[in-house]
């Protein structure tokens, strides 16, 4: 019986060379000349630090270009709450990885809304997908790519 999984997955590799273009362009930039600003990357996190929040914002908007570049899509950040330490602010950027239980139920109700032919199960942090048809999956592959559900995708394993 034809199957494929669904998967929430990031390249950590490209991550770390996003953070480190990153950060070139952060000692490159005139409006960050003689600040205290940093990126730093540890656990899939990232970690951002300046001495004002306005800077803060900008910072977010470099990583953003620079992930967006290495083809890793943006809705895969998850900004944390703003910390202020002293004069300093800090604020934790998350990659979400993986597809939680409330996603992996909107994924399924997505499909079955769909009356398509197939059946979703979920397997730890990924759905597994089968149906009869090859067809049926491909159609349940599109609806997923179409529905805005704030979170990337990947489809693997397909079996036929």
């Amino acid at each position: 019986m034809p199957s494929f999984d669904i998967v929430s997955e990031i390249d950590l590799v490209e991550v770390k060379n996003a953070v480190d273009n990153a950060s070139r362009e952060l000692d490159t930039r005139f409006d960050f000349r003689g600040a205290e600003a940093s990126f730093e990357l540890k656990d899939g996190v990232v970690t951002m630090t300046t001495e004002s929040d306005f800077q803060l914002q900008q910072m977010k908007d470099i990583l953003r270009a620079k992930c967006v570049k290495r083809n890793i899509d943006a809705n895969s950040l998850e900004s944390q709450e703003l910390v202020r330490v002293g004069k300093s602010f800090k604020q934790n950027i998350v990659f979400k990885q993986g597809i939680d239980q409330p996603m992996a139920k909107k994924i399924i109700a997505k499909i079955k809304e769909a009356k398509i032919k197939v059946q979703a199960s979920i397997q730890g942090e990924q759905l597994r997908v089968t149906g009869k048809k090859r067809d049926d999956l491909q159609q349940a592959m599109a609806i997923i790519k179409q529905a805005d559900l704030g979170q990337p995708f990947q489809f693997n394993n397909f079996r036929d």
